[in-house]
């Protein structure tokens, strides 16, 4: 791009300066207007400035004015309704950890109100917006589910309940496919029976996954590699129970399109066997001979 002279520059800068300006003034001017509103020492007119906030969605103004008209409000019949827009308007600026308590709260402090089923719900959603990517600690994750079921045993009738059941699934996929990569991180390692525990416990845990079947056949190849892996002393033990688990695959898994591979590692593990049994045979022919 070829260098411009400073007068064009300039020129330009002219152009957009108005713009600029105004932009700045509106900004003092808003910024200025905020700040009478939260000194005043009005609170019916700092009430009424804090809906007006709230409903153009600037909630972090509207936040800071009822977190002043709380403690004003105690024993006035509009505190339940300060309490309930000041919990949202945690939420809505993603101060989930703090929109937690305040959902919580609410229900404590309003247990009459025709709202708690909603803050109630509104809780859970506070502990799944906080739910991380499935590789980080999982904590909030299994939070969300605990609090999603009890909403669920506690309101049953509620409309909300097909969305739980919903969150809750999506949270029981998210730990499935944590479990799913530590137990592949162990066989990536050449952690071979530590990744046959893990396939194995993570297909007990979720029977009912689509992938049941591929946690299974994992188990049997970790399981497979650990005695490939281990001193002679110890291969037909453990070969024997690649077998085992190959045969309960044949039976949980009748239909599965695994099938035909989990029989392949049965078929090598019995070879195999049939080696150590020759070489056992053999050795102790020899040890007989002298």
């Amino acid at each position: 791009m070829p260098n411009l002279p400073e007068k064009t520059i300039f020129a330009r800068f002219m152009k957009f300066l108005p713009g600029i300006l105004l932009s700045l003034l509106l900004l003092s001017s808003c910024a200025s207007k905020f700040g009478k509103v939260i000194k005043s020492k009005d609170k019916e007119y700092k009430l009424k400035m804090a809906e007006q906030y709230y409903v153009k969605q600037d909630y972090s103004k509207a936040q800071q004015l009822y977190s002043d008209l709380l403690p004003l409000y105690k024993g006035d019949p509009r505190f339940e309704d300060i309490y309930y827009k000041y919990a949202y308007t945690a939420y809505y600026q993603k101060d989930y950890m703090n929109a937690e308590n305040l959902f919580k709260t609410y229900g404590e402090n309003f247990p009459n109100s025709a709202k708690v089923e909603e803050t109630e719900f509104m809780r859970c959603m506070a502990y799944y917006k906080q739910s991380p990517k499935y590789e980080l600690d999982q904590t909030n994750t299994v939070k969300t589910m605990a609090l999603l079921q009890a909403f669920i045993n506690t309101h049953p009738d509620s409309k909300k309940v097909a969305e739980a059941n919903d969150i809750i699934d999506q949270c029981r996929a998210k730990l499935e496919l944590k479990e799913f990569s530590n137990a592949r991180l162990y066989y990536d390692l050449g952690y071979f029976k530590a990744a046959g525990v893990a396939f194995s416990v993570l297909m007990d845990d979720y029977p009912d996954s689509e992938s049941s079947d591929s946690y299974a056949l994992n188990s049997i190849k970790s399981y497979y590699k650990y005695a490939e892996m281990s001193v002679v002393d110890k291969q037909e033990e453990r070969y024997q129970k690649v077998v085992a688990d190959v045969n309960d695959f044949e039976q949980r898994f009748p239909q599965s399109k695994l099938l035909e591979d989990a029989v392949n590692y049965r078929t090598d593990a019995e070879n195999n066997l049939k080696k150590l049994q020759t070489r056992n045979n053999e050795q102790t022919t020899e040890t007989t001979r002298r």
